[in-house]
């Protein structure tokens, strides 16, 4: 699949986004299953959950690794289901909830977490699971026809108009949970339906915090530890998704996936550092005007925003003092500062799995910097070096994107073996 075919299926698939304009209806509690409950967009949205327990009803959790925290989800909210990654752990919390009284059916692994995501109790189904594990379940909840609230940007990134036809197809919809895409979805026109012409739309511009490093030099943060590339001065965040906005990959991710939400073609997006993280992005219009949503840097914003949709409901955020806050300001990102963002404008030029490859290239080599296994300043490179070869996989399958998913894991593994020589 070529450049052009990218931006036309583009074009076509952004559509699926305003499916999710009917209402959820009043009176009956709506089903709502989180996937990937005890990460930060799981807990924040358990705690929008906390705010309305007469409009939304946990269906079910899942999780990875952190065991007590979906322990005590589970003792507050009583979920249908609840889902972990290993079966003995499990088994434990199976029994721990025994103890107490309750009921939730425990299960694991990604069988049982593709089950969580099409329980036909839940037609909502918030896409938390960070990096390509959450790309099934996701796909489940589209084939059965459900809202996603989609805070997973690598199912998008990975499969691109494949994911988004899927939607399509089964009658699903999506709200974007990232604050910069929930942002660009609150400023367009509410019948948008993919055609930036049609809708007088120029560009999309994408702010970014900068992360921790903004107003320091490549040299001087090569090597950087995990901890300083984790310590975000605005956001609240798990660790991989710390070093992404470190490195500014988190920013190319999400121009990949505003082309396939949106429809843009990569000259149509342009990504602004804003350090202070209150206008959270914005969409300029033929006209010379510019619409901008502007909020705390608190991701509850998003989430209410999403599961309210059409509606707002309280989020539990503190409103936002413009005179507090006193300056917005705004710089180009510098691509010697950060060389992970032009990745994003070469794989959707390469078109193909080249997204799939980066995403995966990235989720290695971040992996193996917070195992202190690889410089903070060699990430970019690694991710480079997969990204020159022969890209792998068919884009057309779901089976030929994880392939490509698979070969591109192997290539970055090798490609830091290589700078540990």
């Amino acid at each position: 699949m070529n450049r052009q075919q990218n931006e036309d299926q583009a074009a076509a698939a952004a559509s699926a986004l305003h499916g999710a304009s009917a209402s959820q209806g009043a009176g009956a509690r709506v089903g709502l299953t989180v996937l990937g409950a005890t990460g930060t967009i799981g807990v924040n949205t358990l705690d929008v959950v906390r705010r309305h327990p007469d409009r939304f009803e946990v269906i079910a959790l899942t999780a990875a690794r952190q065991v007590e925290r979906l322990y005590e989800q589970c003792v507050e909210f009583r979920p249908k289901l609840a889902v972990l990654a290993d079966p003995a752990e499990a088994a434990a919390l199976e029994r721990r909830l025994r103890a107490v009284g309750i009921e939730t059916e425990v299960a694991a692994g990604p069988a049982a977490c593709v089950a969580a995501a099409e329980d036909s109790s839940a037609s909502l189904v918030m896409a938390a699971i960070v990096g390509a594990a959450g790309l099934q379940p996701t796909l489940a909840a589209a084939r059965c026809g459900k809202r996603i609230l989609l805070a997973n940007k690598e199912a998008l990134v990975m499969t691109g108009g494949l994911f988004i036809s899927e939607v399509r197809r089964h009658g699903a919809s999506l709200v974007p949970i990232d604050s910069e895409h929930n942002a660009i979805f609150q400023c367009l026109p509410r019948d948008f339906a993919g055609d930036m012409e049609r809708s007088g739309v120029r560009r999309l511009l994408l702010t970014a915090s900068g992360g921790p490093f903004r107003s320091r030099s490549a040299e001087s943060v090569a090597d950087a530890t995990p901890d300083e590339a984790c310590r975000h001065p605005n956001w609240v965040m798990g660790r991989k998704i710390s070093v992404d906005s470190a490195t500014m990959m988190n920013k190319a991710l999400e121009v990949i996936e505003a082309h396939w939400l949106f429809g843009a073609t990569p000259r149509q997006i342009e990504v602004l550092i804003h350090p202070q993280s209150v206008v959270h992005s914005m969409v300029e219009y033929r006209d010379g005007s510019v619409l901008a949503q502007l909020g705390q840097p608190d991701m509850r914003t998003p989430i209410a925003y999403g599961l309210g949709f059409p509606g707002r409901i309280d989020a539990g955020v503190e409103f936002l003092d413009l005179l507090r806050t006193g300056r917005l300001e705004f710089e180009a990102p510098d691509p010697e500062r950060f060389p992970c963002l032009p990745l994003a404008w070469a794989a959707l030029a390469a078109g193909g799995t080249a997204s799939a490859v980066l995403n995966a290239a990235n989720e290695v080599a971040v992996a193996a910097f917070l195992d202190r296994r690889l410089r903070f300043g060699d990430i970019a490179g690694v991710i480079g070096d997969v990204l020159e070869q022969p890209l792998p996989g068919d884009a057309r399958s779901v089976e030929g994107v994880l392939e490509a998913d698979t070969i591109a894991r192997h290539r970055a593994h090798s490609a830091i073996a290589r700078r540990a020589c």
